[in-house]
């Protein structure tokens, strides 16, 4: 295994508190831009004093080592200091998704043992939690004013204009504003965080089958990590880069590729939202980020954006691409119209979350998930006794071993001992994952053992069959699965977004697609429809694709 010049596989790792990150870009670029939003700047320097007082404000209401805080936030300067301000006061970072149903939220919050949470004014956000207070182990609301992130005319432009869309906050014991958390000395009490073991943050995994969990994720996971992922930017040039903040930093991919990665290397943080692309565009435009972490789908939407030529986003240098696998042709066209270099990247939730990426620059292979991180191992292992090293070449399960393996799933000892067996050379994270290694030490994502279709004895991987599909020039977006069939045990089917001003029927799929796929990977159904579902970072969602074929059933 060959690594690039400048990629040292044992290159020290060192584990500290994780809001130290902040602490020591501060220290070398305080009046550096760390964050703009809506083009309202903040300084390294104002940054760290947010987050300082916000951290004694913390404490003042009640945070202790291992109080387990929320945050039900979308990408605000809020997101940003409150995560380094929980972690600074001791706490327990729980990442909320702000979309979560109110049954799902109540479920969060009674297994992750939350006291308190944070919140916006916005109705979408503060309606769901604040009915929780009470009814469960939350006791209080801590709630920002959004039109405050917002600079002078915007902000007040939004108080206006946008009244109906914000909540009244009352004034009780049970909830407290952003101005009076950060009404104090901005001295916070050191709390001693043994960065090896203390846990961080409850990052709740997707969900994607059964009920989600929440892997435990030490200071020393995100630091280590957040540098796992410096070394692989050996051209990122430390308080220069501007890096594009759309994907939601309630992510784990977010969380560790966008924000912890560009608060460690003195990046500006462009803050967004969420993802729309007439104003990602614009923001590319306008403000010239270098560095742009995303999903495929926000590169496919790009690519085939109409007015894309009204618009210079050659500023674009490096994206790491990640959430889902990245199809071939949406690589090859997002390269062609920014003129960067898209590496796909691959990990979990439970590795916090980066373990493979493809050298930005050498060897960057195609379909590849690239090679293991520094101080991480990658191993293929036996489907059938789960404890067998294969040799390179052969397929089944990917396993990842490094110093970003998460502590354990909080309150699941039997999923931890499932998910996690010790070796010799540490903790082994089993994946789920079907793969293989080829002879220059690639990593090569087959499918997900759990999405892999059962057809007439036969193993179909949904993966390859939509590569197949996406080689169509009239596709834009593709999503395949295995539905329940009587005779087959499952039948494959393909579910197509076209690109705009462009026809298919299913009849010429099959027949463009007849010399890619074997007749036993050929989709037997097909649906076109306008658009696919897809998750809140922009994931396409092959659950809700699923869950709509079972209430039709059901129906």
């Amino acid at each position: 295994m060959t690594y690039p010049p400048g990629i040292n596989w044992n290159a020290p790792l060192p584990e500290y508190p994780a809001h130290e990150m902040l602490m020591k870009t501060s220290a070398r670029f305080p009046r550096r831009i760390a964050l703009d939003f809506f083009d309202k700047v903040t300084t390294y320097a104002q940054l760290e004093s947010q987050v300082e007082h916000a951290a004694k404000g913390l404490q003042e209401f009640g945070v202790k080592k291992g109080t387990r805080v929320g945050l039900l936030l979308p990408n605000t300067p809020y997101s940003v200091i409150f995560y380094y301000a929980i972690l600074m006061a001791g706490g327990v970072v729980v990442n909320l998704n702000p979309l979560y149903a109110a049954r799902e939220l109540e479920h969060l919050i009674a297994d992750s043992e939350m006291e308190i949470a944070i919140t916006l004014d916005l109705k979408i956000t503060y309606e769901k939690i604040s009915k929780m207070v009470g009814k469960t182990a939350l006791k209080r609301l801590v709630v920002c004013r959004l039109c405050d992130a917002l600079p002078g005319v915007k902000g007040f432009l939004f108080s206006l204009l946008k009244k109906s869309e914000c909540s009244f906050i009352p004034r009780d014991n049970y909830h407290v504003t952003y101005d009076a958390i950060m009404n104090n000395n901005g001295m916070p009490e050191a709390v001693a965080i043994d960065a090896h073991n203390d846990v961080a943050v409850l990052q709740y995994t997707g969900g994607t089958t059964g009920i989600p969990k929440a892997a435990m994720l030490t200071h020393g996971n995100l630091t280590v990590n957040a540098q796992q992922s410096r070394l692989w930017f050996t051209m990122a040039k430390e308080g220069e880069e501007v890096l594009l903040g759309v994907l939601p930093f309630f992510h784990v991919f977010a969380m560790t590729v966008a924000m912890n990665l560009g608060i460690l290397i003195g990046a500006t943080i462009v803050v967004v939202p969420r993802f729309e692309l007439k104003q990602v565009v614009h923001l590319i435009h306008r403000k010239k980020p270098t560095l742009f972490p995303a999903v495929p789908t926000i590169y496919a939407a790009i690519s085939n954006f109409r007015r894309l030529g009204d618009y210079d986003i050659s500023s674009v240098k490096y994206c790491i691409s990640g959430g889902a696998g990245l199809p071939i042709d949406i690589k090859r066209a997002f390269e062609a119209v920014t003129g960067c270099v898209v590496a796909e990247g691959y990990g979990l939730t439970e590795s916090s979350p980066v373990a493979t990426c493809n050298p930005l620059e050498g060897t960057n292979k195609a379909g590849s998930i690239g090679l293991p991180l520094p101080g991480t191992r990658i191993e293929i292992i036996s489907m059938e006794d789960k404890k067998t090293v294969l040799p390179m070449g052969e397929r089944g399960e990917v396993c990842i071993l490094g110093p970003q393996v998460m502590k354990a799933y909080w309150k699941n000892e039997a999923e931890t001992a499932e998910t996690l067996t010790p070796t010799d050379k540490g903790m082994r994270l089993h994946t789920g994952d079907v793969g293989y290694i080829d002879e220059d030490g690639y990593i090569f994502i087959v499918d997900r053992i759990k999405d892999m279709i059962l057809c007439g004895g036969y193993n179909v991987y949904p993966r390859n069959v939509e590569e197949a599909i996406y080689l169509h020039p009239s596709v834009a977006e593709c999503v395949v699965a295995g539905l329940p069939d009587p005779y087959r045990g499952q039948t494959v089917k393909a579910y197509i977004a076209l690109k705009p001003g462009t026809t298919l029927t299913r009849d010429a799929l099959m027949a463009f697609l007849s010399d890619k796929l074997s007749p036993i990977e050929m989709p037997k159904l097909v649906e076109f429809r306008d658009s696919l579902p897809k998750t809140m970072i922009g994931k396409l969602s092959r659950k809700a694709l699923l869950d709509e074929e079972k209430q039709k059933k059901n129906g």
